[in-house]
């Protein structure tokens, strides 16, 4: 059994910053591919950010510049630091795993977490 578990949203100004982590629970071997998702007030998901388990990343269009997305595997989390917040930045952050690889032999495909929600607002 593995969870993914997001924390840090909250309310932020505009221009603020904000960090996000996703931790993964469980006798967790490896994790592959992560990414950060979120899912604006109306509108379809998106991809935020995404990163190899060597620490290769990639971003959406619209967060390049402002935001970056780091993991550690040794605790099995992922960080998403955002800055230069923008009200269009408001929405339900998801976090995402493609493969997770338990000690036993088990493996786990397309692993969400459940979401935390992240205000920009004056």
């Amino acid at each position: 059994q593995v969870q993914l578990m997001e924390s840090g949203g909250t309310l932020v100004q505009p221009g603020g910053s904000l960090t996000l982590s996703c931790t993964a629970s469980g006798r967790i071997f490896a994790i592959s591919d992560m990414a950060w998702y979120r899912q604006p007030p109306g509108k379809e998901r998106e991809l935020v950010a995404g990163i190899t388990s060597a620490g290769n990343a990639n971003y959406g269009d619209s967060v390049k510049g402002r935001f970056t997305v780091s993991r550690d595997n040794s605790k099995n989390t992922m960080y998403l630091q955002m800055s230069s917040l923008k009200p269009e930045d408001t929405a339900v952050y998801y976090c995402y795993a493609d493969r997770i690889y338990l000690y036993s032999g088990r493996q786990y495909r397309d692993n969400w977490g459940q979401g935390t929600q992240v205000t920009v607002s004056s």
